[in-house]
């Protein structure tokens, strides 16, 4: 078994010659196996250890091992204290999501600071094959059908295709000792469950299972590889995305064979889970949405709107001002000044005001059902709710309009699109109100 490894490790990453190379090393048999390879094979590594004091006296002796084997084999090291309990009460994670949180943070940290090339962990087959049924249990797709992936990014899994018993007859030809983690001998966590239960039923029925079943996820992840391609081909026809907002444009995607499933795959990496809810709202009325934190999809007549919902937004109300208004990313300078002929009063982006029409103090709102405004250039009123159908506004666009009023709660400006012609400038105007957009 030491030389199908060396050898597989040796052909398959020939780059590792001129690579400089960080080591996750928990003490575990997986990673002293991976660390053995790595400095027989004569690379540049350093050994990256985390101590996530959730075992006591076990954490610190598995950290104290890391360090001995290090010195052992006279390489650089890397040790990492984190508090994974607070962590994970603070994110609100369990223990094992906060604890792969804070490895990686850490291990990003390393590569940037410290100039490695590649993160090299030491998961193999049976780590691939247990997520394959942990992600068949929460629904998560086609793509979480195919195992851990052997290269992501700048991380290496060299180990992956031998199973945790050739990795366990490597050690022993080679006498190399390791920490046990007693927790990994408890089924408390689902993957243990998986591990100590499900695998030796599977053996049982088929001794040969663990090759079988990695065949299988190869197989489907040849077909995800398909699936990723036909559905980049038929995006442009359904989706547009400006500035950060997507557009999904029903007519053209209900025309496509099994489009829920295009839809699934596509809106998979925004975080939605109730896939019937979401599949609903192609054929619910406008204004329905669907949240996935920080993502919403919305209902709009013949689309769907995905957006992130902004944290930073003006909270809805009423809002007094003086010189300044602020929303959001907008800033308007409002100004009183005398009116002069020599103003260009239809420079593009600047609005004015006749102030002696206008009620102080002005203040800003959202708008409401009802609401009503005499648009410039017209002698009758509108609702605004017919105004926004006119310019064909989005919900999601509508949910955004802010009004300038008076003390008197009349609209002076629908903010950023017309003001009121009651309020308009005359020939008879003595001071203005000016609003211009500040940079």
């Amino acid at each position: 078994m030491t030389s199908i490894i060396k050898q597989h490790i040796h052909q398959s990453f020939s780059h590792f010659n001129t690579s400089k190379l960080l080591l996750a090393v928990s003490g575990g048999i997986d990673s002293v196996v991976m660390t053995h390879v790595m400095h027989q094979l004569g690379y540049d590594i350093a050994l990256a250890h985390v101590n996530f004091q959730l075992r006591d006296a076990e954490s610190q002796a598995d950290e104290d091992f890391v360090k001995a084997l290090a010195a052992q084999w006279n390489l650089p090291f890397f040790i990492e204290k984190v508090e994974t309990e607070i962590y994970a009460q603070t994110h609100k994670l369990s223990i094992q999501m906060a604890a792969r949180d804070l490895r990686y943070q850490w291990f990003d940290s390393l590569l940037q600071t410290e100039h490695f090339d590649y993160l090299l962990t030491a998961h193999h087959l049976d780590d691939s094959l247990e997520t394959f049924f942990i992600n068949l249990n929460r629904k998560t797709g086609l793509e979480g059908l195919t195992g851990i992936p052997e290269v992501n990014g700048t991380t290496i899994r060299p180990l992956l295709p031998f199973s945790r018993a050739e990795i366990l007859q490597y050690a022993q030809e080679n006498h190399l000792t390791w920490r046990e983690d007693s927790s990994n001998a408890t089924t408390k966590y689902e993957r243990n469950k998986i591990r100590h239960t499900l695998f030796p039923v599977l053996e049982q029925i088929n001794p040969d299972f663990r090759k079988d079943f990695a065949q299988s996820m190869q197989y489907l992840s040849y077909t995800q590889a398909l699936v990723t391609d036909y559905i980049a081909l038929l995006k442009a026809k359904f989706w547009n995305e400006k500035e950060g907002i997507v557009h999904i444009y029903l007519m053209e995607l209900q025309k496509l064979p099994h489009y829920q499933s295009i839809l699934f795959e596509l809106l998979k990496p925004y975080g939605f889970t109730d896939w019937e809810t979401v599949f609903d709202l192609v054929a619910a009325q406008s204004g329905k949405k669907v949240l996935s934190e920080p993502y919403q999809l919305l209902k709009d007549r013949s689309r769907l709107i995905l957006s992130t919902i902004s944290k930073n937004q003006v909270p809805k109300g009423n809002l007094t001002i003086e010189n300044r208004i602020e929303i959001g990313n907008l800033s308007y300078q409002i100004t009183l000044l005398p009116f002069d002929e020599k103003i260009n009063f239809k420079k593009k982006g600047i609005e004015y005001l006749d102030a002696e029409k206008v009620s102080f103090p002005l203040h800003i709102r959202t708008w409401k059902t009802g609401d009503y405004f005499y648009p410039l250039g017209m002698n009758g009123s509108k609702k605004l709710s017919d105004y926004f159908v006119d310019l064909k506004l989005s919900v999601l666009e509508k949910e955004k309009i802010w009004l300038l009023c008076d003390a008197q709660d009349q609209i002076l400006w629908v903010i950023g699109y017309r003001i009121d012609n009651r309020y308009k400038v005359t020939q008879t105007t003595k001071n203005l109100i000016k609003i211009e957009p500040t940079l």
